[in-house]
């Protein structure tokens, strides 16, 4: 007869462990295979279309021996940044046996690609602000592809270091470092000071969203699985699996949602990093097809032209009838580095927007500007943008709302016309983010999986730390803000193994701790090395 002190003292049934060394189907890998090809093809078949369209390209080879290289190491680093990252998206459904690996990461992979198509663009051109304007005026240039080159090559290698040791770090906070410290190696090449070659206000926003997020993470994690006891009383929703075999089909579907929440928007926020410097390499080496948004009908130029003009007379009633002899940019670019008005600022400002609107008058639409002028429209109309961002923050400008709102309504014109993503280009992010997924995605999952906690993460931690993951990313992506989809979700883990009393795995989280506080250092440097090593080979 088993007695109650017998029941109490039997020992707890050991968690069953995700069965995660399955060979890959030889069919899995064809698959694969198909897929590059067929996204390569469709890479180079739009690129030729659309040049098609603009009515000419380069003529020489080289270009486009540049541009092939550039753009595969960009759709590289999107690709690591698959199974880098969004492995993390994985981990709570394969270890609790909710899915199999093999369909959790295709899974993954699919709702990442629908993430990266639905995305607006807003964080990719937020993290190209970071680059220094000069830099991105000539991308084009030997200095240009220096920087396209430096950044996501250090990038990339920071990426597979981590992903080797089975680290969390962040593609986020990597490619930041890696911007930054182009920004300083570019200033200090130059005969500056360091900090003049980084708009800091921006790092700062940045930077707070990608720190501040991890500890969002920890606390709203601990604090929805508290939730979570308090209201769903099912005790088989915070027990570790006891086999290998799928829970009840309730749990099974919330952590199912909770991983497709977290793929869709790691795919709407971290794809678009690629996006952007894509669009940077294009607009260097073909500007003729991309340097301009051609899907901007001639039917918006009398609003373009309107928004212009209003925007022209706000900024000339600050300038004081002062005319500015001789080329305006470089006062305006000195004012976007400095982030301090001067005399001549406002009329060099005037000068340049009076400059676009009668080339857009002129011409009659972006899509009838000449070949030889599509480089120059487009980049007056990036600098004179990047000004009124700084405007807009300066307190020295001394701007009335209504005079920042007239101003807001024409940059968001000029936006229009320069900062613009095809569908091409998101496809292709779309499917190098995706199948990065599907392939190295075992190192991250054990970590997370195992060595946060000391215990089997439960079905309730996996989807608190999942829902919570989702809600962040899906908020930054609204404002535009890049954040770390592994910060957050590893952190989020770790704060339901503390609401929970499993006890921490000190060394893992350490280790991920420093990779944390390395990442910045590490990419800043890593970047500035390979920026001047590839200015004396270019």
């Amino acid at each position: 007869m088993t007695t109650a002190a017998n029941v109490a003292a039997s020992p707890e049934v050991p968690a069953a462990r995700a069965a995660l060394d399955k060979p890959m189907d030889i069919r899995f890998l064809l698959g694969f295979l198909a897929v590059v090809a067929g996204g390569l093809f469709f890479m180079a078949y739009s690129i030729y279309n659309d040049l098609s369209d603009a009515g000419g390209g380069p003529t020489t080879i080289v270009p486009f021996m540049l541009l092939g290289l550039a753009l595969l190491i960009a759709l590289g680093f999107e690709f690591v940044n698959g199974f880098h990252d969004t492995a993390n998206a994985v981990a709570t459904v394969i270890y609790t046996h909710s899915l199999p690996p093999q369909v959790a990461v295709i899974w993954s992979g699919c709702w990442n690609l629908a993430g990266v198509l639905w995305s607006t663009g807003a964080v990719a051109f937020g993290v190209l602000s970071l680059l220094p304007v000069e830099l991105i005026l000539q991308v084009g240039s030997s200095a240009g592809f220096a920087m396209v080159f430096a950044l996501l090559i250090s990038a990339i290698i920071w990426n597979l270091g981590t992903w080797w040791y089975g680290l969390p770090a962040s593609s986020s906070h990597t490619l930041i470092g890696s911007i930054v410290g182009v920004g300083v190696a570019n200033a200090l090449m130059r005969g500056q000071d360091g900090t003049s070659g980084v708009d800091w206000d921006q790092v700062y926003k940045i930077g707070q969203a990608l720190l501040l997020s991890p500890l969002f993470g920890f606390a709203l994690s601990a604090a929805l699985l508290v939730v979570m006891k308090f209201l769903v009383r099912k005790p088989e929703l915070y027990k570790s699996p006891t086999s290998d075999a799928p829970p009840p089909l309730w749990i099974r579907g919330l952590l199912t949602l909770t991983c497709t929440l977290v793929s869709f928007f790691h795919g709407s926020n971290d794809g678009q990093k690629g996006m952007g410097l894509i669009m940077l390499i294009l607009i260097g080496v073909v500007p003729t097809a991309y340097a301009l948004n051609r899907a901007v009908p001639q039917s918006n130029t009398p609003a373009f032209v309107a928004a212009a003009d209003s925007a022209s007379k706000i900024i000339q009633a600050h300038s004081g009838g002062q005319p500015v002899d001789g080329d305006p940019r470089p006062l305006v670019t000195a004012y976007i580095h400095a982030h301090q008005v001067s005399d001549n600022t406002y009329p060099a400002l005037a000068k340049l927007v009076s400059g676009i609107a009668g080339d857009v008058q002129t011409y009659g639409a972006l899509t009838k500007t000449p070949l030889d002028k599509v480089q120059n429209v487009r980049n007056d109309m990036y600098l004179v943008s990047e000004a009124i961002r700084v405007l807009s923050k300066d307190q020295g400008a001394q701007l009335k709302p209504e005079e920042q709102a007239g101003l807001a309504k024409f940059k968001s014109q000029l936006d229009a016309s320069t900062k613009f993503i095809p569908a091409w280009v998101k496809i292709c992010v779309a499917i190098a983010l995706g199948l990065g997924t599907m392939i190295g995605w075992k190192r991250i999952v054990v970590t997370v999986g195992e060595k946060i906690g000391k215990t089997h993460l439960t079905y309730g931690q996996g989807a608190a730390a999942e829902l919570v993951a989702a809600a962040t990313i899906g908020a930054a992506d609204g404002l535009g803000l890049p954040v770390s989809t592994t910060h957050v979700l590893s952190s989020g883990i770790a704060g339901t193994m503390a609401a929970n009393g499993s006890g921490m795995q000190w060394s893992t989280l350490r280790n991920i701790g420093l990779a944390w506080v390395l990442t910045l250092p590490a990419a800043m440097l890593l970047s500035g090395v390979l920026y001047a090593l590839f200015r004396h080979i270019f």
